[in-house]
């Protein structure tokens, strides 16, 4: 018995902002051409005021159950991937099953940043392949917008950043070549602090600071997501590519065999230096990163939903899946779909 992927959906909020209104609507002195040719990024979706991240995901989670032949009675557990909970606890997962109607069904979060989809699939995987669970709804979704310095100062992060999610349904197969073949996962605590957002510090007591009145606040420079950009793209590189290295290695095939790569969208010229070093062409590294930014735990599901959508991901492709984020940790995966 081996776990695959039954399903795929996505769903982006409608707000579309364009690199133009970034500058029109928000203020920040930065051109179009400057966030292309640094990211690739065109434009991303924002959510609307009083949206959470579990309203964003549901569409999607939705849309997933049903095109797996599922009606949201049927699925065991729920495991969402994000690093944007509508709150500090509970996780996001609770507020999504509720809106699902399946109470008593176990949800789980897993906060693993631009990885918690590889994290995610692999525990889905788990959990079918021991029989624990027969229908697993992984879902990745972020609300971004809320969390980014819209502002000149805070442009090199806020230009990278959209909101949305994608969902699947794991399932088990007795076919003998379809399905989950091989997945790797990594971290590496040392560059923790390279790429992080410190809205509270429980190292301290209170873990928010509080002023004169009492009230709580949070300083500026917490609030927003810092990150050391260089530093973050040598490592993704690095990562990205040793991981697909070992999963070919492991798997006994060349990557020019591979019909997919699937990279999680955080950047174009990471994408794209990747792909150049495994020698692929560029329909077999597809990017939708100029649509939508950098959805984190939603990225990788949503590109699996285009190209499932328009036929690029066909039943018997050879795809490798592969992520690298915070903390830093990574992974891949290979698959038969």
């Amino acid at each position: 018995m081996r776990a695959y992927i039954a399903s795929t959906a996505f769903y982006v909020p409608t707000d579309v902002v364009t690199n133009a209104e970034l500058i029109s609507r928000y203020g920040i002195d930065t051109t179009n051409e400057w966030i292309v040719q640094r990211t690739g990024i065109e434009q991303r979706h924002f959510a609307a005021d009083g949206t959470g991240t579990s309203d964003i995901a549901l569409p999607a989670a939705r849309e997933a159950i049903e095109r797996a032949g599922l009606v949201p009675d049927d699925i065991d557990l729920i495991i969402f991937a994000t690093l944007t909970p509508e709150h500090a606890f509970p996780g996001s997962g609770c507020y999504l099953q509720a809106m699902l109607g399946i109470p008593g069904v176990p949800a789980m979060d897993i906060r693993n940043q631009c990885s918690g989809f590889l994290y995610g699939l692999a525990t889905a995987r788990s959990f079918v392949e021991t029989g624990m669970y027969k229908n697993v709804l992984l879902v990745g979704g972020e609300k971004h917008s809320v969390g980014l310095d819209l502002s000149t100062a805070g442009r090199s992060v806020a230009c990278l950043f959209g909101d949305g999610a994608g969902a699947v349904v794991v399932r088990s197969t007795d076919d003998p070549e379809r399905g989950i073949h091989w997945m790797n996962l990594g971290a590496d605590g040392r560059h923790a602090d390279v790429l992080v957002q410190r809205v509270w510090n429980t190292r301290t007591r209170p873990f928010i600071k509080l002023n004169e009145d009492g009230d709580g606040i949070v300083p500026k420079a917490d609030l927003w997501t810092h990150m050391d950009g260089k530093h973050v793209f040598k490592n993704a590189v690095e990562k990205m590519l040793l991981s697909i290295m070992g999963m070919c290695m492991e798997n006994k095939i060349d990557p020019t065999e591979l019909d997919l790569v699937v990279c999680h969208q955080a950047n174009m010229r990471i994408n794209e230096y990747v792909r150049d070093q495994l020698g692929l062409p560029a329909e077999k590294v597809p990017n939708n990163i100029q649509k939508y930014g950098n959805t984190t735990a939603a990225t990788i599901p949503i590109l699996l939903s285009e190209l499932e959508r328009d036929g690029r991901l066909k039943p018997g492709m050879k795809v490798a899946l592969v992520g690298f984020g915070s903390g830093f940790t990574w992974g891949s995966a290979y698959l038969v779909w």
